[in-house]
């Protein structure tokens, strides 16, 4: 990566999502000689104004990381938030570290990000000791071997990649052939909400002492951020996170295919496993929770579509992203596909909106730093995108509320997949819909003050019409894609009275966004 290894005694910097006793730099590190260095720093609080749940999170998750690494023999310099020195800088914070100590190098695993990729190249030319960046292993695919898969591919579709990475792990296979017969049973987690789902809760964490002193900080500094900071259920711990890991193999997997895609407005977690935060900051193991959920199908306690389902997101779509981001690289962030300029409208920060389904998806958001993939997709994002939001604005926020949020999983979600702003890198289509797809997968629109049914006037449900309005407006970009023919042929059939409303109802719904 960068710099040589040292042979002396060495600075070893873990971050706060890199959470795991083997990663890199403390792999290649001897607990007898080196110092872990690990720091709370107001810069990486509020480079986004995130969620206070994100930010209890990662704090009570390093301060229990910190502890359990002198438990087992490290040396371990960690700096508080509130701590009267702390300059509110990770690289200001080396500096200070590597002058306390004296030693010779500084040893960290990649950053996830490019702007704390770029900071610690930059941060090389202000050491006098010497700057050692190992790659992050804790992934199933390389940077360098994403590039090899993408190589030459005139689309970079993540079924291809997920099959690779199927047949590279070995998980749910049989021999040279996917398990099953089919490598995808998307088409079977499509199941609508039942009225008389009977749904365990997921298992909730009681904070400790640690914890509540990280409460305490966290609605003293940050009581203007978006987001309730209590109740606290995460876990911080790695046990603990594999105990909730556990409970929701046991009770939850087996109908999570099935319900995947369903958005019953009282239930928040539905059957999710809700790992993405535990798996992002480090407490858990991609592969070994996969093979965990494996072990599950192949013991006869989980269907195919379940077991399957899950190991797509994990061995899929986060290793795809991942890849995606890293490809691309910063420039990344400012593809905007459709020119959309709209600002982001308050009701994602308020929740203060008659659309049912915005409303809970934003409540949820706010009160629990957590939504699924479908409200995520195709709710929120979705009528970001039908609406015309500038999409670093959508991404901007997708950052900032969601506590399992990092910009290189967050990003291409939603600038490739959500916002279809990259012009169809990672998405075949645009996931555009109008209001009947809500309808069919929540509860959401029974309580609605619009009416689902309605396609255009007053009283009509906003997706409705902004859905053909956005087709409309985006003809000349879409129309020669395969998988919306059909759409454009429906939308050649309406009378011009009916286009004209269309065209009249969504302007007057955007203008008063």
């Amino acid at each position: 990566m960068s710099g040589t290894r040292s042979t002396g005694r060495r600075l070893v910097l873990v971050l706060g999502d890199q959470l795991s006793p083997d990663v890199a730099a403390l792999a290649a590190a001897d607990p007898s000689r080196d110092v872990v260095l690990m720091a709370e720093v107001r810069d990486e609080t509020t480079y986004v104004r995130h969620h206070k749940k994100k930010i209890a999170l990662v704090l009570a998750a390093m301060r229990h990381f910190a502890n359990e690494l002198a438990d087992a023999g490290w040396t371990v310099d960690y700096v508080k938030l509130d701590d009267p020195e702390n300059t509110g800088s990770l690289a200001d914070e080396v500096v200070r570290a590597l002058d306390r100590h004296d030693y010779d190098s500084l040893v960290v695993t990649e950053p996830g990000e490019w702007r704390l990729r770029q900071a610690f190249e930059s941060l090389a030319d202000r050491l006098d000791a010497s700057l050692e960046i190992l790659e992050d292993d804790r992934f199933v695919c390389s940077h360098a071997d994403f590039e090899r898969w993408a190589d030459g591919r005139t689309a970079l579709r993540m079924e291809n990649f997920y099959r690779e990475m199927r047949r590279r792990t070995g998980l749910l296979m049989e021999g040279d052939e996917p398990a099953g017969g089919r490598w995808n049973y998307d088409s079977e987690n499509r199941k609508p909400p039942a009225p008389d789902l009977d749904i365990p809760p997921p298992r909730r964490a009681r904070p400790d002492d640690v914890t509540r002193e990280v409460l305490g900080l966290v609605a003293e500094r940050f009581d203007d951020h978006f987001g309730d900071l209590e109740p606290f259920w995460f876990a911080v711990t790695r046990l603990k996170a594999e105990q909730a890991f556990t409970r929701f193999v046991d009770e939850r997997l087996a109908a999570f295919g099935d319900y995947q895609d369903a958005m019953p407005a009282d239930e928040a977690f539905v059957f999710h496993g809700v790992v993405g935060l535990h798996l992002n900051l480090g407490l858990l193991d991609p592969l070994a929770v996969c093979r965990r959920v494996e072990a599950a199908y192949r013991d006869g306690d989980v269907p195919l579509n379940a077991a399957e389902g899950f190991i797509r997101q994990i061995i899929g779509w986060r290793e795809y992203v991942r890849g995606i981001y890293w490809l691309q690289g910063p420039d990344y962030a400012n593809e905007n596909f459709f020119g959309h300029i709209r600002e982001l409208p308050d009701f994602y920060w308020s929740a203060d909106t008659d659309m049912a389904c915005i409303r809970a998806c934003v409540s949820q958001t706010r009160e629990e730093a957590y939504a699924h993939h479908i409200q995520r997709l195709m709710v929120t994002g979705n009528f970001a995108m039908l609406a015309g939001v500038r999409p670093a604005a959508v991404h901007e926020w997708y950052l900032a509320v969601y506590a399992d949020a990092y910009e290189w999983v967050e990003l291409p979600n939603t600038l490739g997949m959500s916002q279809f702003a990259d012009g169809g890198l990672l998405a075949s289509k645009p996931y555009a819909a109008s209001g009947n797809y809500i309808n069919k997968m929540s509860d959401y629109c029974g309580s609605c003050r619009y009416a689902v049914t309605r396609k255009t006037g007053e009283d009509a449900c906003p997706f409705n019409y902004l859905y053909w309005d956005f087709l409309d407006r985006h003809r000349d970009k879409l129309e020669d894609n395969h998988r919306l023919g059909r759409a454009y042929a429906t939308w050649d059939r309406f009378d011009d009275d009916r286009r004209a409303a269309v065209r009249t109802d969504a302007g007057a719904f955007l203008a008063g966004l």
